[in-house]
């Protein structure tokens, strides 16, 4: 059987997850796994939890890393902080926030859920008005998805924290920053989150497979007083100086090896300026989309200007239009691969991961493309999308 054609060059990688993994990290996770008992493996995760809290700006948190992708730590934060039988509430965001409801569910746990208005970010109203119906206090946590990776959008973890704090409530703040850590500013402590969870793939830059959780005191005596059945998540069981029993059996090694590398790629950056260019390479993909939704087949999906992602940018496109079809046209004619839409956004979006590893050439060669699929399949779009993109980087500060 002959084998394909070498493609020259390399394709590019627009996935809002897996992303790009920098040659640094790919170069550090080729090495030699060690024996438990060589004391680089405690050197090597002890620097991985330090680079954790540092970017998540904690100081008194906890942290645990799985050998698990961002669902399982959904579901190592559910075990640890609620029992079957009592109450979670899952503010909606679209795809993700009810992918976690699910999964809750799942493991006998009851949802609260807040209705989610498309386009639009997290409605701290409705959070507030359900946390003060719950005059019992049955609602443990409050469940917010920072980035739903699926609309493109940010909501404000701020507004969160008022929400439950003027309700009185006692529920945990729990927050997925799967999708924004390495790419928006997050700090743990300022916010008062109580539990904040992530994985690997996307601002990360590592492969998929590592996921952790941080979780403050009162986090932590939730845990230890919850009667839910568990092992392998527990955080108690886990909390630990032995590396055995912080994973629980065998390390991962190789993906440790490449988040410490990570941590040194970010923290040699500098954590303003990673923020700062995430914010500039988002800007110039929502000025090409701007300019391609004047020929009336596509639109930003996220109308709230201040809820557009800097990780990922979804695109709603018309009736008629198929965005499965375009991603394949980018994907083996021009090299660029996208995203597709997620649950009810199926079919009907498209989405630009634009975080990790990433430069203004990069993003540009990107949208280049896009722009070149749409021609070849006939979509009307405004013309000037690259340069809308070009002129916002060449002004951007």
């Amino acid at each position: 059987m002959n084998p394909a054609p070498r493609i020259p060059g390399h394709r590019f990688l627009h996935s809002p997850g897996p992303t790009r993994i920098p040659d640094e990290v790919l170069d550090a996770m080729h090495r030699q796994p060690m024996d438990l008992a060589d004391p680089r493996v405690d050197a090597i995760i002890a620097a991985c939890e330090r680079g954790l809290k540092r970017l998540l700006h904690t100081e008194a948190a906890d942290v645990f890393l799985y050998a698990a992708n961002g669902h399982g730590v959904w579901e190592a934060v559910i075990a640890n902080i609620a029992a079957p039988g009592q109450q979670v509430l899952v503010p909606g965001t679209g795809h993700f926030s009810e992918s976690w409801a699910i999964q809750a569910e799942a493991m006998g746990v009851t949802v609260v859920r807040t209705p989610w208005r498309e386009g639009h970010p997290i409605d701290s109203d409705a959070v507030e008005a359900a946390l003060r119906a719950d005059t019992a206090h049955r609602i443990v946590a409050v469940l917010a998805v920072h980035t739903d990776t699926a609309s493109g959008m940010t909501s404000d973890m701020q507004a969160m924290r008022r929400a439950i704090d003027h309700a009185g409530h006692p529920a945990l703040l729990v927050v997925d920053v799967v999708a924004s850590l390495g790419a928006a500013p997050f700090a743990m402590d300022a916010l008062g989150a109580n539990v904040v969870l992530g994985a690997s793939q996307k601002g990360l830059m590592v492969p998929p497979g590592l996921g952790f959780v941080a979780a403050d005191a009162k986090a932590m005596e939730v845990a230890k007083r919850n009667t839910a059945p568990r092992f392998y998540w527990d955080w108690v069981r886990r909390q630990s100086p032995l590396s055995y029993r912080k994973f629980c059996g065998t390390p991962p090694q190789s993906l440790l090896m490449g988040l410490q590398a990570a941590f040194g790629l970010i923290f040699a950056e500098g954590v303003d300026e990673l923020w700062a260019r995430h914010r500039r390479i988002a800007r110039a993909v929502h000025a090409a989309v701007d300019a391609w939704s004047e020929g009336g087949a596509l639109r930003l999906f996220v109308e709230v200007h201040e809820a557009r992602s800097v990780s990922v940018t979804t695109i709603a496109v018309s009736p008629g239009v198929d965005p499965e079809a375009l991603r394949t046209v980018a994907r083996e004619r021009f090299q660029v691969a996208i995203a597709g839409g997620l649950g009810p956004l199926a079919g009907r979006t498209f989405r630009i991961g634009h975080l990790g590893d990433m430069n203004p050439a990069m993003i540009l060669g990107c949208l280049a493309g896009i722009e070149a699929a749409m021609q070849v399949q006939g979509i009307p779009v405004g013309r000037g999308g690259v340069q809308a993109a070009v002129a916002s980087l060449a002004a951007a500060d």
